[in-house]
């Protein structure tokens, strides 16, 4: 179970980040919020993506019960803070970095941890190594290096597995010098189809993936 830690001076902030469109940014960064909102994180969720798919999908849903905003422009980073308030974190969807690649890397310049959602496929794995360099260039930006992590998404299996290609893809990015979280994101029609509709966090992988990320961030 989480504990709100409501003693922290500085807000948990994550942000979505891939090259590709469709990896599963905006279904995991609206399912995260709901997890964080959940276990007392209070949310703020940033949409800096031009399409605005999780400010849509909190319209279809009548409201999410925390604030999202759209910020897609290239100064994210100096503007969070406005709309932060008293909320103890953030949750940011960047856009793809092949097509905005000012918008998302001024959300990486914000966020303290970013997460890139990979599906266990060998085309999403070939993707990958571009996206270090990414990485590299921003955390030059900075003045304290970011957290970075890869969430398997659209596993095969609910559970973790020891063979088969969600373990072949972990032990591969492992190799290449991503630190893969320990949660991970089954293929379920519970996240595939959730868009546009109120989101129930509680019991499901999204919780453990809010746990992770706090457990990591106190451990920083």
């Amino acid at each position: 179970m989480i504990a709100p830690l409501l003693s922290l001076l500085v807000p948990l902030s994550c942000a979505f980040v891939n090259l590709k469109p469709g990896v599963g940014k905006t279904t995991s960064a609206v399912w995260l919020a709901h997890a964080l909102h959940e276990s007392g994180r209070s949310p703020l969720l940033v949409d800096g993506d031009p399409a605005a798919s999780a400010l849509r999908w909190s319209e279809l849903a009548n409201g999410f019960p925390f604030p999202v905003i759209a910020l897609p422009v290239g100064d994210v980073h100096r503007r969070v803070n406005d709309f932060l308030g008293d909320r103890q974190s953030v949750v940011l969807d960047a856009p793809q970095l092949e097509d905005h690649p000012r918008i998302a890397r001024s959300i990486m310049r914000y966020a303290d941890e970013w997460i890139v959602p990979v599906t266990p496929a060998p085309i999403e794995l070939d993707r990958m190594a571009p996206i270090l360099g990414e990485m590299a260039d921003v955390q030059s930006l900075r003045a304290e290096p970011a957290r970075s992590a890869v969430l398997l998404n659209r596993t095969n299996r609910p559970d973790a597995t020891r063979t088969g290609p969600d373990a072949d893809a972990r032990e591969a990015l492992t190799e290449r010098g991503f630190k893969v979280l320990d949660t991970h994101i089954a293929r379920l029609d519970l996240y595939a189809q959730s868009f546009g509709n109120p989101v129930q966090a509680k019991g499901s992988a999204y919780m453990d993936f809010a746990e992770e990320l706090i457990k990591r961030q106190d451990e920083a």
